[in-house]
């Protein structure tokens, strides 16, 4: 839109629709302009008058529209003497273009005879029609999505530039069914939860149709839901000036209530609308194991198998197998779940403990001695050989519905001879091995318990009233327990059997890691017995594997990085990895990925302390980081082509890993963020702590992301501290500039400029090139923040020189480009567009895409000042696909923000709103109170233009909260926004 009128709504470019057949089928389009394809190839529809007939016959849907209707719909009461004649060579002209079976002739009038899948207009209302029966039924996901598919169908206005009364009218149509289909689906993102994504949107659309109610409660209860009641109280305060002065009327009794409910802080409405509870099945004890009374949650599994079971009458042979790690509740699920199916097995169901995990495993033909006895079989009719009893079992079971469980099986070799072979009967097999060699199994891998089942457990075994009193302790203690239910058994029953012992003093207990273990004993139940059972059947080389993998840090390892650890080539190390897969021992969170849960890392790092010499623990992690190290440096040098960390940072024994472009390092890069930087926290041996330094620094991405900031700032203070115990002054320098860089992306500059002069003042000491570069440099960013404009300045004309004095290009850059910004504050606006033009030309020579886009980003900013809003917006919409390509969430924000800025300027404050939102609704987390004050100040400016003063004020007042909590020099700017509703 040229005007700024309504919401520009991003969809996906329109296609023809769809038609199975031929390839060179007809299709059509109503939902933007009109058009004809045959096949692929676009029909020229000739005049708009022409196109107009083309229109009203498609829009009939294959019914016969008569000559006069036409004319009316052409020219209404006022047609012109050759009127008829004028349709009929239209029609005529249609008919060569389309061909004479698709363009009728009939009962004096014409048609248009197509399948319904060839209009997208019919192609909508079919999507739309099921939308409407999969919310019906629940699937609000489906319906969304294909809500979502009806809107990508539209191509800007309906039944574009197509003259006539019968075509204006048609147009109002068609537009008010998209609104109420966007009503619907913005309805369906609050119920989903997407309450803050869908508030930029709204925004735009009740600045289109301000008096449309509607879209004003659904904006209301979306900023609500994000937290902030004082702009949803502002929308209906808005709402109820607007139709007063426009149509002397109230608002509608829902908006009303809506008002009501959001003063009362209703928790209902602050909730997205919950997914129905599935129903419990029974519980019908039988020939089984007693239940325990206290099984809690697993309702997704109970509900996976026992929908399995329940069809089994069916099928022949129905099998599910459960496996996971020793402690994970296998025996209780199967036991509960087989209670729960004996109604559809009257016959009888059988169970073994098949002693799987044991020294000796339960023989086959021993377990079908005692089957075919409770059969009713007499020991005299009981052969002697397995394939014997094998078969018996099988003919005795036939024509019955019995269910057996196999509790702790061994492997699948042992319980094939088990196995019912005729519809009706079913097996239920448990094990900690994954059965994937036992045909036609349906396969379950049971993980621990979720926080809220596990607190559940330890509640239902301690008593409400104990843990009510200390509910945060109890969280400590089933976390501390891994969430592993047999650990929370064992704790709990400890607790229980002692009464003078509080909750906290349990979690006390069991927040030593090194005696956790030992705590988690009660009785004849012990964690560590239970895992020792599997550790002992390991061959030498996987029990060599166990123990070392677990003394990495990370919540996974990526088999590159095992096989590093490990010193094996990756096949080697796969193999050994899969294998305690098999044993359940370490899971695999993904392919090529693995983990262990955090009770069974416990007990695999008391394994390599005793049973490993402490040397070959260090290199395990020494080789683990180098390789990290190495394979980030090269990410870091594929984003940073020129960069001279390469030749700064401390060497490497241990290679890493390659990769072919940009977009592939970045997946590596966000993929092993969080296995990254707790090697990097785990670095404090001696030799490490440089290369762990080195390895922040060549993660700094990390801390833009947004999704590893906090992470990131941790693992930096931690090598602070680490390196300023151990008086190594080059580490810390360098550690302080990773720290600057994530306080910079926090927002918070004092800590920023505190850490970044004391890193300056170590690098002159020991003469490092690097933070004596980036010190500078950020330091005049803070100052540029902090309107010091002339010692930011100074900053970063010494940043200059000091990049080039090292050659580095590629800072000297960021540099000139920071530089523009302190220019442009002080309003040499000339200055600053050469200056980042400068930074440009020397990122685009070096090849540099995501500092490039900073470059274009400060030339944005220069150009929008300088007036020039189309050059400045292709620059900010260049470096925002760039941001948003690369995962830089906080610069993807700031540039969605400027964006928002250059709209204000031009005059276009609808879209100004919504960027503003969208940049809000992106920078959630990340960057910092000073930008969410900014932008807050942005949107009220566009807000105001656009008719919501209320609103408007809510933003200014929260941003000046924000200014004066920070002491911010924007204070004086905001109040003089609010100087009419200031008292005083």
């Amino acid at each position: 839109m040229d005007r700024d009128n309504g919401p520009r709504v991003r969809v996906p470019e329109q296609r023809a629709p769809e038609k199975p057949g031929t390839a060179d089928a007809l299709r059509f389009t109503v939902l933007g302009p009109v058009r004809a394809w045959r096949g692929s190839e676009l029909l020229s529809s000739g005049s708009p008058q022409q196109r107009a007939l083309l229109a009203a016959l498609l829009l009939r849907e294959g019914r016969t529209a008569t000559a006069s209707e036409l004319i009316d719909a052409f020219w209404g009461e006022d047609p012109p003497s050759q009127a008829l004649a004028t349709i009929r060579t239209y029609a005529s002209r249609l008919r060569k273009i389309l061909g004479q079976d698709t363009l009728v002739s009939e009962s004096g009038g014409y048609a248009i005879r197509t399948d319904r899948a060839a209009l997208d207009l019919t192609l909508a209302q079919d999507l739309a029609g099921e939308a409407e029966k999969a919310r019906a039924a629940g699937d609000r996901c489906q319906a969304r999505t294909l809500i979502n598919k009806v809107l990508g169908l539209w191509d800007g206005e309906a039944l574009a530039s197509v003259p006539g009364p019968y075509a204006d009218n048609q147009r109002t149509r068609l537009e008010e069914w998209r609104l109420q289909l966007t009503e619907a689906r913005l309805d369906l993102d609050l119920e989903v939860g997407c309450h803050a994504e869908a508030v930029s949107e709204l925004t735009a659309l009740t600045a289109a149709h301000p008096l449309r109610e509607r879209l004003r409660e659904l904006l209301m209860v979306a900023l609500y839901r994000s937290g902030r009641q004082a702009e949803a109280l502002a929308v209906y305060a808005d709402t109820r000036r607007l139709l007063a002065e426009e149509l002397g009327v109230d608002p509608r009794p829902e908006l009303a209530q809506l008002q009501q409910r959001i003063l009362r802080a209703d928790e209902e409405l602050a909730r997205p609308a919950d997914e129905p509870a599935p129903a419990p099945a029974p519980l019908r004890p039988a020939q089984l194991p007693a239940t325990v009374p206290d099984f809690t949650g697993r309702s997704a599994f109970v509900a996976e198998l026992g929908g399995r079971l329940a069809t089994a009458e069916g099928s022949v042979m129905a099998v599910s197998a459960v496996a996971g790690i020793g402690g994970v509740g296998k025996t209780t699920l199967a036991v509960h779940v087989a209670h729960q199916a004996r109604r559809h097995f009257p016959d009888g169901q059988l169970y073994v403990d098949l002693q799987g995990a044991g020294a000796r495993a339960a023989e086959p033909e021993t377990v079908l001695g005692s089957f075919l006895r409770a059969l009713g079989t007499a020991d005299s009719a009981i052969p002697d050989t397995l394939d014997e009893r094998a078969a018996l079992y099988r003919s005795t079971l036939d024509g019955r519905r019995i269910l057996i469980l196999l509790d702790n099986a061994h492997d699948a070799a042992q319980i094939r001879p088990l196995l019912p072979g005729t519809a009706g009967c079913a097996a239920l097999v448990t094990s900690r091995v994954r059965m994937v060699d036992l045909a036609g199994a349906h396969l379950v891998d049971l993980d621990v318990m979720s926080p809220e089942e596990a607190l559940q457990l330890f509640t239902r075994i301690v008593g409400d009233e104990r843990v009510g009193a200390e509910r945060e302790a109890a969280l400590d203690v089933v976390a501390a327990c891994g969430f592993l239910p047999l650990a929370i058994r064992i704790a709990a029953s400890r607790l229980a059997a002692r009464r003078t012992w509080t909750v906290s003093v349990l979690a006390a207990k069991l927040a030593d890691e090194r005696r956790r273990l030992d705590e988690l004993q009660a009785g004849d139940l012990a964690v560590k017995a239970t895992f020792e059972l599997g550790y002992g059947q390991l061959e030498p080389a996987q029990a060599r594997a166990f123990r070392l993998l677990g003394l990495a840090d990370g919540p996974d390892i990526s088999l590159a990085a095992a096989a590093a650890l490990l010193n094996l080539d990756p096949h080697a190390a796969e193999d050994l990895l899969e294998a305690l897969v098999d044993t359940s021992l370490v899971e695999s969170a993904a392919p090529g990925r693995y983990r262990y849960h955090d009770l069974v890392r416990l007990y695999a790092r008391a394994c390599a302390e005793r049973d490993e010499e402490p040397v070959e623990r260090e290199s395990a992690l020494s080789r683990l980081l180098d390789f990290y190290l190495a394979t980030a440096a090269g990410v870091y040098a594929l984003e940073r082509p020129g960069d001279r960390l390469a030749d700064h940072r401390e060497p490497t024994q241990y290679s890493g890993l390659t990769f072919a472009d940009r977009h592939s390092a970045q997946d590596w890069l966000y993929t092993e963020a969080n296995s990254l930087l707790a090697c990097v926290r785990q670095s404090s041996g001696a030799g490490a702590v440089r290369r762990a330094v080195d390895l922040l620094w060549a993660t700094k991405d990390l801390a833009e992301s947004g999704a590893n900031s906090k992470q990131y700032e941790a693992a930096a203070i931690t090598m602070r501290d680490l390196a300023r115990s151990s008086d190594d002054a080059r580490a810390e320098g360098r550690a302080l500039i990773t720290l600057t860089n994530a306080r910079l992306v926090a927002g918070r500059f004092d800590q920023a400029e505190r850490d970044a002069q004391r890193a300056m003042r170590l690098a002159r000491a020991v003469d490092d090139p690097l933070p004596s570069c980036w010190a500078p440099n950020d330091l005049g960013i803070i100052a540029l923040y902090q309107n010091r404009h002339a010692e930011g300045e100074a900053y970063l004309e010494q940043a200059i020189a000091n990049f080039r004095a090292d050659g580095n290009r590629p800072g000297e850059a960021s540099a000139l480009c920071n530089l523009s910004r302190i220019h442009l504050a002080m309003g040499n606006t000339t200055n600053a567009v050469a200056l980042a033009q400068q930074g440009i030309d020397i990122y685009d020579e070096l090849g540099h895409a995501l500092r490039g886009a900073n470059g274009r980003y400060a030339l944005g900013l220069a150009l929008t000042q300088s007036g020039r809003f189309a050059d400045a917006t292709e620059q900010l919409h260049d470096a925002l696909a760039v941001f948003r390509d690369s995962r830089q969430r906080l610069w993807e924000g700031m540039a969605t923000f400027r964006l928002a800025e250059v709209d204000l300027a031009a005059g276009l404050p609808a879209q100004a709103a919504t960027k503003s939102e969208q940049a809000l609704a992106i920078l959630r987390g990340i960057g910092g109170e000073w930008r969410r004050g900014n932008v807050l100040t942005v949107l009220g400016r566009a807000l105001s233009e656009i008719g919501q003063p209320g609103r408007a004020q809510v933003c200014w007042r929260e941003a000046l909260e924000i200014y004066e909590t920070l002491g911010s020099a924007e204070i004086e700017t905001v109040r003089k926004l609010l100087v009419p509703t200031l008292p005083g």
